[in-house]
């Protein structure tokens, strides 16, 4: 059997595929170089700081009268002819504030006014007579007995003048009782009287803030009592945002047995728009000490817990690990680190809230090649 013959042409092409074929099955692609790994955020570092910070103490606390008195009348049965004053208004010392009807009370002093008046003519009177019988003694013209009974009756009348004096006096008392004026200078926080309105004695009428001086009274723990004395400043925010400052006047000197807590007793001088009976938190400053800080942006929340991240190394692209560190007292942006954290560990301050244990990044101004800064400094 013969096989067919080939031309030359068709020859070549065969060894040309077969040699294409041996290529392909022997050498492949080249292999591929490793790719250098990608940092997932470009951030700033920093280390931590040292910074004079103020001790404060947040608490609540109400706000009330330095002295409030009840103002009331000493008389009962008696109505009230006018009102002066009412809530909010300043008084002086000495100002009147409510009058009563006085019209039987001066009828009373005017009554007593006229019997001082004749006790006076009836003591007159006695002493003249006691004179007269001394003189008619000497003479023997009386007896020794009716003398006597003229000095009894000198006697008897300078006793009525001295009780129609007292008498006197107290109707003058009694109707002096009919004006209600302040004791102190103040502002009248309260009234619950009327004109017309039949009063009687020890009932609450009027109520007045004691030189309009009001206080802050903050409740402490055991734990932060010590830490308060007389003098510190007090800082609080009234309700229409105001800032208003006042002074630690006086601290409990005993605790509660039962729930471990204290008063303290600031003193506002200008309280602005609080009143007595609001409810408001101050700080109480307790002065300033050095501390280590860092910037509140780099520190991230996660499970209510603060954590930073901290450049493994002081690589352009290095790693960061997640670390829990402790917090204090928050001031003008910066947040006062306690614990977790070393004075030479680098912190991511920029750009840590898209950060995850572990992640690689590259650090703003760290050096490279070109021999730029290492680190920027925010």
């Amino acid at each position: 059997m013969h096989l067919p013959t080939l031309p030359a042409t068709g020859l070549r092409w065969l060894a040309a595929l077969a040699l294409l074929a041996l290529a392909s099955g022997c050498g492949g692609k080249p292999p591929a170089a490793t790719a250098a790994p990608t940092p997932s955020l470009t951030v700033a570092a920093s280390r931590p700081a040292s910074q004079q910070l103020e001790r404060t103490l947040v608490v609540s606390g109400s706000i009330g009268a330095w002295q409030e008195m009840s103002l009331g009348v000493e008389l009962s049965g008696v109505r009230v002819a006018d009102v002066l004053v009412d809530v909010g208004d300043t008084v002086k010392a000495g100002q009147v504030l409510l009058r009563l009807d006085a019209r039987t009370l001066e009828v009373q002093a005017r009554q007593a006014d006229a019997a001082l008046d004749q006790a006076r003519a009836n003591l007159a009177l006695a002493r003249s007579a006691s004179a007269r019988g001394d003189t008619l003694l000497a003479r023997n013209l009386i007896s020794t007995s009716d003398n006597d009974q003229l000095k009894a009756t000198l006697i008897s009348a300078e006793a009525k003048l001295t009780t129609a004096q007292a008498d006197r006096d107290a109707a003058r008392l009694k109707l002096s009782f009919a004006t209600l004026v302040a004791p102190h200078a103040g502002v009248i926080s309260a009234r619950a009287v009327q004109p017309g309105q039949v009063v009687s004695a020890g009932t609450e009428l009027l109520r007045l803030i004691r030189d309009g001086r009001l206080e802050w009274r903050a409740e402490l723990a055991e734990r932060d009592f010590a830490r308060v004395h007389e003098g510190a400043v007090v800082e609080l925010t009234g309700p229409d945002g105001a800032p208003v400052q006042g002074r630690v006047r006086a601290v409990s000197p005993a605790l509660d047995p039962q729930k471990r807590t204290g008063l303290v007793y600031a003193d506002l001088p200008r309280p602005g728009a609080l009143r007595a009976g609001m409810f408001a938190q101050g700080r109480i400053l307790l002065g300033s000490v050095a501390a280590t800080v860092l910037p509140r942006e780099a520190i991230v929340y996660r499970d209510g817990l603060p954590y930073v991240f901290v450049l493994k190394d002081g690589e352009a692209v290095t790693k960061v690990v997640q670390q829990r560190i402790s917090t204090g007292t928050q001031q003008a942006g910066m947040v006062e680190v306690t614990g977790g954290l070393g004075p030479d560990d680098r912190v991511v301050v920029r750009g840590a809230g898209f950060l995850s244990d572990g992640d690689l990044v590259r650090v703003a101004g760290a050096a490279d090649a070109a021999g730029q800064p290492r680190e920027a400094r925010p």
